[in-house]
């Protein structure tokens, strides 16, 4: 079926002419500033993690390639071990590509992930994009056409789920049934601005190609509530995940609840004392085993989840805690936590990057006791 899906996709594209995200820039310079600053141009070359899980995984192959490499003239190649990533090819450094998400046809559902089938481009022709514009300008570059995927399922190609060779799901950030315009709606918030430096249209605003995400502070404060309440010798604290997908998406990942009790300018409770993996309940992550049943970091070889803390979409949990010395005028303070690469990750893969070192706030919140 791999086989299938993989040659069909270098049929329908072969005699395209390829264009870069560099000749993009002429016409669509805002949009084009937009995407390098998104995850979606992280590729193999400038994402160590990334890089480096792949390379764990196997360092024959780059079987990641269809989903983070996803416009090489060479795919077929990558995967099976024939070729290896090229920063002097530009399809390959490119990553996620303008090209690539912009002649997606449809969105076909397969066992282990979704697949992107691309569009049939004509030999000597212009390359159809699509979009969801309505009376689209015309050009010399590309021909543009609105395809109902792109409220749809466009997102559903490499953000749905990933099952590995030993039908684990790894992944998972939609339902089958989902829609991508709640995708859209968070992650490509209308801009000011026309999607061209020549408004022939006279368009006012865009869809941001940022792609906001949890790397954005502002971004991700949005994706949760955090509410506090004390009664008697007792904090609860309620998590709402305000997103359409998991808490926990991404398994490299972690975030964790941090609660402490501040009086007179200090802290007299905290509810671990130095690592946040002491208190299990609002350690947030997904834990992988082997066909041993041992644990396991690098879930591409995972025979099973071994534990999974995650709040599902628009999801709460109330998490209490008892017998806590409590008096008028304290505080507390509840605060959210990412580490882009627990540490577990760390130690396999030895990243050198900061941002992997780090605990980021996504959100924090504080009460005071007034009885």
């Amino acid at each position: 079926m791999r086989f299938l899906l993989i040659t069909l996709f270098l049929t329908v594209v072969v005699s395209a002419k390829y264009l870069s995200n560099e000749s993009c820039k002429e016409c669509h310079e805002d949009i084009y500033h937009e995407y390098q600053s998104s995850m979606h141009s992280k590729s193999y070359f400038n994402d160590e993690l990334h890089r480096k899980i792949a390379n764990k995984v196997s360092d024959k192959r780059y079987e990641c390639a269809s989903c983070h490499m996803p416009m090489a003239d060479n795919l077929k190649d990558l995967i099976d071990g024939k070729a290896k990533p090229d920063k002097n090819n530009i399809t390959h450094t490119d990553a996620i590509s303008c090209y690539f998400c912009h002649t997606i046809a449809y969105v076909k559902k397969a066992h282990k992930h979704f697949v992107n089938i691309k569009a049939k481009q004509i030999e000597g022709f212009k390359p159809s994009f699509y979009g969801t514009l309505k009376d689209v300008d015309h050009n010399d570059k590309h021909e543009s056409l609105k395809n109902p995927i792109y409220t749809k399922n466009v997102c559903k190609g490499c953000h749905a789920y990933k099952k590995n060779d030993y039908n684990t799901t790894i992944f998972r950030a939609m339902k089958d049934d989902d829609s991508s315009e709640s995708c859209i709606k968070c992650h490509m918030p209308k801009v000011k601005g026309g999607v061209e430096n020549f408004d022939k249209k006279s368009r006012f605003f865009h869809k941001s190609h940022r792609f906001l995400g949890i790397h954005d502070a502002k971004f991700r404060q949005s994706g949760v509530d955090i509410n506090i309440s004390v009664k008697d010798h007792d904090i609860k604290v309620r998590l709402h995940n305000k997103m359409a997908h998991p808490l926990i998406v991404q398994p490299a990942r972690v975030k964790y609840l941090e609660l402490i009790l501040i009086r007179d300018k200090k802290v007299i409770w905290r509810n671990f004392k130095i690592d946040p993996k002491e208190d299990q309940k609002i350690f947030f992550e997904y834990k992988f085993y082997d066909k041993n049943h041992n644990s396991i970091i690098i879930p591409s070889q995972a025979y099973g989840i071994k534990r999974a803390n995650n709040l599902n979409a628009h999801e709460s949990k109330d998490f209490i805690y008892h017998g806590i010395d409590l008096k008028k005028g304290d505080t507390v303070i509840a605060t959210l936590y990412v580490r882009f690469a627990k540490r577990d990750c760390q130690k396999v893969v030895k990243l050198k990057d900061d941002i992997f070192k780090r605990s980021y706030i996504i959100k924090s919140v504080k009460k005071v006791i007034k009885r």
